[in-house]
Protein backbone atom coordinates (compact mmCIF):
# COMPACT_ATOMS: atom_id res chain seq x y z
CA UNK A 1 0.00 0.00 0.00
CA UNK A 2 2.74 2.42 -0.71
CA UNK A 3 2.28 3.61 -4.19
CA UNK A 4 -1.28 4.55 -5.65
CA UNK A 5 -0.84 1.30 -7.90
CA UNK A 6 -1.84 -0.71 -4.81
CA UNK A 7 -4.67 1.34 -3.56
CA UNK A 8 -8.17 1.74 -4.61
CA UNK A 9 -9.12 5.16 -6.08
CA UNK A 10 -12.55 5.33 -3.88
CA UNK A 11 -12.13 7.48 -0.76
CA UNK A 12 -14.21 6.92 2.05
CA UNK A 13 -15.99 10.39 4.13
CA UNK A 14 -16.35 10.79 7.33
CA UNK A 15 -20.32 11.62 7.57
CA UNK A 16 -22.37 14.37 10.03
CA UNK A 17 -23.84 12.70 12.68
CA UNK A 18 -27.46 13.37 12.37
CA UNK A 19 -30.16 11.27 13.97
CA UNK A 20 -33.10 9.82 12.06
CA UNK A 21 -35.44 12.50 13.65
CA UNK A 22 -33.90 15.17 12.24
CA UNK A 23 -32.34 13.97 8.93
CA UNK A 24 -35.90 15.24 7.14
CA UNK A 25 -36.12 18.30 8.71
CA UNK A 26 -32.18 19.39 8.15
CA UNK A 27 -32.41 18.04 4.69
CA UNK A 28 -35.00 20.68 3.58
CA UNK A 29 -33.61 23.27 5.68
CA UNK A 30 -30.41 23.02 4.16
CA UNK A 31 -32.56 22.80 0.66
CA UNK A 32 -34.72 25.62 1.31
CA UNK A 33 -31.24 27.60 2.02
CA UNK A 34 -29.66 26.52 -0.93
CA UNK A 35 -32.44 27.46 -3.22
CA UNK A 36 -32.08 31.10 -1.61
CA UNK A 37 -28.51 31.46 -1.74
CA UNK A 38 -29.10 30.51 -5.82
CA UNK A 39 -31.59 32.79 -6.29
CA UNK A 40 -30.29 35.86 -4.27
CA UNK A 41 -26.98 35.84 -5.22
CA UNK A 42 -27.84 35.03 -9.36
CA UNK A 43 -30.84 37.69 -8.92
CA UNK A 44 -28.51 40.59 -7.54
CA UNK A 45 -26.00 39.82 -10.46
CA UNK A 46 -28.68 39.76 -13.24
CA UNK A 47 -30.33 42.98 -11.69
CA UNK A 48 -26.60 44.93 -11.48
CA UNK A 49 -26.19 43.88 -14.81
CA UNK A 50 -29.39 44.77 -16.42
CA UNK A 51 -29.18 48.73 -14.72
CA UNK A 52 -26.85 51.00 -15.68
CA UNK A 53 -27.34 53.21 -12.78
CA UNK A 54 -26.02 49.81 -10.49
CA UNK A 55 -23.24 49.46 -13.09
CA UNK A 56 -20.62 50.90 -10.97
CA UNK A 57 -17.40 49.89 -10.04
CA UNK A 58 -18.76 49.27 -6.52
CA UNK A 59 -21.93 47.01 -8.00
CA UNK A 60 -19.53 45.34 -10.13
CA UNK A 61 -17.63 43.66 -7.54
CA UNK A 62 -20.65 43.04 -5.58
CA UNK A 63 -21.39 40.90 -8.46
CA UNK A 64 -17.60 39.12 -7.71
CA UNK A 65 -18.81 38.40 -4.36
CA UNK A 66 -22.47 36.68 -5.50
CA UNK A 67 -20.26 34.48 -8.49
CA UNK A 68 -18.24 33.49 -5.50
CA UNK A 69 -20.79 32.67 -3.21
CA UNK A 70 -22.53 30.32 -5.94
CA UNK A 71 -19.41 29.12 -6.50
CA UNK A 72 -18.88 28.12 -3.09
CA UNK A 73 -22.21 27.05 -1.90
CA UNK A 74 -22.79 24.56 -5.22
CA UNK A 75 -18.85 23.08 -4.22
CA UNK A 76 -20.63 21.37 -1.15
CA UNK A 77 -24.24 21.97 -0.51
CA UNK A 78 -25.80 19.37 -2.96
CA UNK A 79 -23.05 17.18 -1.77
CA UNK A 80 -23.96 17.46 1.62
CA UNK A 81 -27.60 17.18 0.44
CA UNK A 82 -26.77 13.63 -0.86
CA UNK A 83 -25.09 12.31 1.84
CA UNK A 84 -27.98 13.39 3.92
CA UNK A 85 -30.15 10.40 1.98
CA UNK A 86 -27.10 7.92 1.67
CA UNK A 87 -26.15 5.10 4.36
CA UNK A 88 -22.41 4.81 5.38
CA UNK A 89 -21.59 1.85 3.27
CA UNK A 90 -22.16 4.48 -0.23
CA UNK A 91 -20.24 7.73 1.35
CA UNK A 92 -17.55 7.10 -1.27
CA UNK A 93 -15.69 9.59 -3.61
CA UNK A 94 -13.03 9.58 -6.21
CA UNK A 95 -9.53 10.12 -5.66
CA UNK A 96 -10.11 12.88 -8.61
CA UNK A 97 -13.25 14.02 -7.53
CA UNK A 98 -11.36 14.67 -4.04
CA UNK A 99 -8.91 16.92 -5.45
CA UNK A 100 -10.95 19.24 -7.81
CA UNK A 101 -13.30 19.74 -4.64
CA UNK A 102 -10.40 20.24 -2.12
CA UNK A 103 -8.89 22.78 -4.95
CA UNK A 104 -12.49 24.15 -5.50
CA UNK A 105 -12.86 25.18 -2.01
CA UNK A 106 -9.76 26.84 -1.26
CA UNK A 107 -10.42 28.80 -4.59
CA UNK A 108 -13.88 30.15 -2.94
CA UNK A 109 -11.91 30.65 0.24
CA UNK A 110 -8.93 32.36 -1.13
CA UNK A 111 -10.69 34.80 -3.60
CA UNK A 112 -13.22 35.64 -1.04
CA UNK A 113 -10.14 37.77 0.77
CA UNK A 114 -9.10 39.03 -2.13
CA UNK A 115 -11.91 40.04 -3.59
CA UNK A 116 -12.84 41.89 -0.52
CA UNK A 117 -9.63 43.49 -0.28
CA UNK A 118 -10.49 45.35 -3.88
CA UNK A 119 -13.78 46.07 -1.97
CA UNK A 120 -11.55 47.96 1.05
CA UNK A 121 -9.24 49.51 -1.61
CA UNK A 122 -12.02 50.64 -3.44
CA UNK A 123 -13.88 52.31 -0.21
CA UNK A 124 -10.74 54.05 0.41
CA UNK A 125 -10.21 55.53 -2.65
CA UNK A 126 -14.12 56.87 -2.78
CA UNK A 127 -13.97 58.09 1.13
CA UNK A 128 -10.64 59.39 1.25
CA UNK A 129 -9.84 60.74 -2.05
CA UNK A 130 -13.53 61.22 -3.67
CA UNK A 131 -12.56 63.96 -6.19
CA UNK A 132 -9.88 60.89 -8.27
CA UNK A 133 -12.49 58.19 -7.52
CA UNK A 134 -14.01 58.58 -11.45
CA UNK A 135 -10.64 58.75 -12.40
CA UNK A 136 -8.70 55.82 -10.59
CA UNK A 137 -11.67 53.21 -10.10
CA UNK A 138 -13.12 53.13 -13.74
CA UNK A 139 -15.13 50.13 -14.76
CA UNK A 140 -11.63 48.62 -16.72
CA UNK A 141 -9.64 49.01 -13.25
CA UNK A 142 -12.31 46.87 -12.00
CA UNK A 143 -12.08 44.36 -14.60
CA UNK A 144 -8.41 44.17 -14.09
CA UNK A 145 -8.63 44.30 -10.21
CA UNK A 146 -10.80 41.57 -10.56
CA UNK A 147 -8.80 39.42 -12.70
CA UNK A 148 -5.76 40.12 -10.77
CA UNK A 149 -7.93 38.49 -7.47
CA UNK A 150 -9.28 35.73 -8.99
CA UNK A 151 -5.83 34.73 -10.46
CA UNK A 152 -3.68 35.14 -7.33
CA UNK A 153 -5.74 33.06 -5.78
CA UNK A 154 -5.85 30.38 -8.57
CA UNK A 155 -2.10 30.66 -8.50
CA UNK A 156 -1.69 29.80 -4.77
CA UNK A 157 -4.03 27.40 -4.65
CA UNK A 158 -2.92 25.63 -7.34
CA UNK A 159 0.14 25.05 -5.84
CA UNK A 160 -1.20 24.36 -2.84
CA UNK A 161 -3.32 21.40 -4.06
CA UNK A 162 -0.60 20.52 -6.54
CA UNK A 163 2.17 19.37 -3.72
CA UNK A 164 -0.34 17.67 -2.09
CA UNK A 165 -1.82 15.42 -5.09
CA UNK A 166 2.03 14.59 -5.88
CA UNK A 167 2.12 12.26 -2.80
CA UNK A 168 1.64 8.61 -2.72
CA UNK A 169 -1.37 7.49 -0.97
CA UNK A 170 -1.83 4.70 1.85
CA UNK A 171 -4.77 5.59 3.44
CA UNK A 172 -8.63 5.65 2.32
CA UNK A 173 -10.27 7.55 5.15
CA UNK A 174 -11.08 11.22 4.82
CA UNK A 175 -11.56 12.93 8.16
CA UNK A 176 -13.80 15.60 7.14
CA UNK A 177 -17.16 16.35 5.82
CA UNK A 178 -15.99 17.31 2.37
CA UNK A 179 -12.11 17.29 0.54
CA UNK A 180 -9.69 19.83 0.96
CA UNK A 181 -6.12 20.53 0.86
CA UNK A 182 -5.50 19.04 4.56
CA UNK A 183 -7.60 15.60 3.84
CA UNK A 184 -5.82 14.81 0.66
CA UNK A 185 -1.84 14.82 2.19
CA UNK A 186 -3.10 13.37 5.39
CA UNK A 187 -3.85 10.60 2.86
CA UNK A 188 0.35 9.76 2.37
CA UNK A 189 2.75 8.24 4.31
CA UNK A 190 5.71 10.33 3.22
CA UNK A 191 7.04 13.16 4.82
CA UNK A 192 4.59 16.51 4.08
CA UNK A 193 7.01 18.66 5.62
CA UNK A 194 6.95 20.84 2.43
CA UNK A 195 3.24 20.98 2.22
CA UNK A 196 3.06 21.89 5.81
CA UNK A 197 5.57 25.15 5.43
CA UNK A 198 4.12 26.02 2.20
CA UNK A 199 0.38 26.00 3.78
CA UNK A 200 1.57 27.98 6.92
CA UNK A 201 2.93 30.10 4.06
CA UNK A 202 -0.28 30.39 1.95
CA UNK A 203 -2.14 31.39 5.39
CA UNK A 204 0.27 34.02 6.26
CA UNK A 205 0.04 35.32 3.07
CA UNK A 206 -3.45 35.82 2.38
CA UNK A 207 -4.45 36.05 5.64
CA UNK A 208 -1.76 38.90 6.71
CA UNK A 209 -2.38 40.77 3.09
CA UNK A 210 -5.76 40.62 3.91
CA UNK A 211 -6.05 41.83 7.57
CA UNK A 212 -3.28 44.02 7.11
CA UNK A 213 -4.61 45.79 3.91
CA UNK A 214 -8.88 45.99 5.42
CA UNK A 215 -7.16 47.26 8.91
CA UNK A 216 -5.34 50.01 7.79
CA UNK A 217 -7.86 50.85 4.80
CA UNK A 218 -10.37 51.56 7.71
CA UNK A 219 -8.19 53.10 10.23
CA UNK A 220 -7.51 55.73 7.58
CA UNK A 221 -11.30 55.90 6.78
CA UNK A 222 -11.79 56.59 10.30
CA UNK A 223 -8.93 58.82 10.54
CA UNK A 224 -10.68 61.28 7.75
CA UNK A 225 -14.44 60.81 8.97
CA UNK A 226 -13.15 61.90 12.72
CA UNK A 227 -11.18 64.75 11.48
CA UNK A 228 -14.65 65.90 8.93
CA UNK A 229 -16.96 67.71 10.38
CA UNK A 230 -19.54 67.41 7.51
CA UNK A 231 -22.22 64.68 9.11
CA UNK A 232 -23.54 63.70 5.61
CA UNK A 233 -20.58 62.83 4.12
CA UNK A 234 -19.75 60.78 7.59
CA UNK A 235 -22.91 59.06 7.64
CA UNK A 236 -22.74 57.95 3.84
CA UNK A 237 -19.36 56.66 4.54
CA UNK A 238 -20.70 54.76 7.49
CA UNK A 239 -23.53 52.85 6.00
CA UNK A 240 -20.98 52.33 2.45
CA UNK A 241 -18.27 50.80 4.58
CA UNK A 242 -20.70 48.78 7.17
CA UNK A 243 -21.74 46.71 4.57
CA UNK A 244 -18.52 45.24 3.59
CA UNK A 245 -16.72 45.45 7.18
CA UNK A 246 -19.90 43.50 8.41
CA UNK A 247 -19.08 40.62 5.51
CA UNK A 248 -14.81 40.60 6.23
CA UNK A 249 -15.95 40.39 10.15
CA UNK A 250 -18.13 37.34 9.58
CA UNK A 251 -15.85 35.74 6.64
CA UNK A 252 -12.78 36.03 9.44
CA UNK A 253 -14.56 35.03 12.20
CA UNK A 254 -15.46 31.74 10.32
CA UNK A 255 -12.34 30.75 8.64
CA UNK A 256 -10.55 31.13 12.54
CA UNK A 257 -13.51 29.24 14.36
CA UNK A 258 -13.11 26.21 11.80
CA UNK A 259 -8.96 26.61 12.23
CA UNK A 260 -9.80 26.84 16.51
CA UNK A 261 -11.86 23.66 16.35
CA UNK A 262 -9.76 21.70 14.04
CA UNK A 263 -7.03 21.70 18.07
CA UNK A 264 -9.66 19.87 19.54
CA UNK A 265 -10.14 16.56 18.60
CA UNK A 266 -13.17 15.92 21.30
CA UNK A 267 -14.80 19.42 19.06
CA UNK A 268 -14.98 17.46 15.67
CA UNK A 269 -18.86 17.16 15.45
CA UNK A 270 -19.11 20.92 16.34
CA UNK A 271 -16.01 21.54 13.62
CA UNK A 272 -18.31 19.78 10.74
CA UNK A 273 -21.41 22.10 11.74
CA UNK A 274 -19.07 25.13 11.94
CA UNK A 275 -17.89 24.15 8.24
CA UNK A 276 -21.24 23.52 6.57
CA UNK A 277 -21.92 26.76 8.26
CA UNK A 278 -19.38 28.08 6.74
CA UNK A 279 -20.00 27.53 3.19
CA UNK A 280 -24.20 27.71 3.94
CA UNK A 281 -24.77 30.91 6.34
CA UNK A 282 -21.87 33.43 4.60
CA UNK A 283 -23.32 33.17 1.46
CA UNK A 284 -27.12 34.17 2.36
CA UNK A 285 -26.47 36.49 4.76
CA UNK A 286 -23.90 38.11 1.80
CA UNK A 287 -27.09 38.22 -0.11
CA UNK A 288 -28.92 39.99 2.49
CA UNK A 289 -26.23 42.43 3.56
CA UNK A 290 -25.27 43.16 -0.14
CA UNK A 291 -28.98 43.32 -1.53
CA UNK A 292 -31.70 44.01 1.26
CA UNK A 293 -29.81 46.26 3.06
CA UNK A 294 -28.37 48.57 0.20
CA UNK A 295 -30.69 51.19 -0.33
CA UNK A 296 -30.14 51.87 -4.03
CA UNK A 297 -30.44 48.01 -5.00
CA UNK A 298 -33.13 47.72 -2.23
CA UNK A 299 -34.67 50.51 -4.49
CA UNK A 300 -34.35 48.76 -7.93
CA UNK A 301 -36.03 45.68 -6.66
CA UNK A 302 -39.18 47.84 -5.50
CA UNK A 303 -39.14 49.31 -8.93
CA UNK A 304 -38.59 45.93 -10.74
CA UNK A 305 -41.65 44.08 -8.84
CA UNK A 306 -43.94 47.38 -9.23
CA UNK A 307 -43.34 46.90 -13.48
CA UNK A 308 -43.87 43.39 -12.97
CA UNK A 309 -46.98 44.04 -11.23
CA UNK A 310 -48.22 46.46 -13.45
CA UNK A 311 -47.47 44.36 -16.26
Amino acid sequence: MGNDTSIGDLLILERLKVTSQSFIPAFILLLLIYVFIMVSNIGLVVLILRNRSLQQPMYLLVCNMSINDVFGATIVVPHFLRDLLTIDSERYIRYTDCAVQAFCVHLHASASHTVLMIMAFDRYVAICNPLRYAAVITNRAVAALSAAAWGTAFVLVAVLVGLSVRLSRCRLLIFNLFCDNASLFQLSCESVLINNIYGLGYTVVLLGSSLGSVTLTYLRIAMVCLSSKNRAVNSKALQTCATHLAVYVLLVVSGFLIVILHRFPLLAEHRKVASVLGHVALPALNAVIYGLLNKEVRQRIKTVFHNNKLT
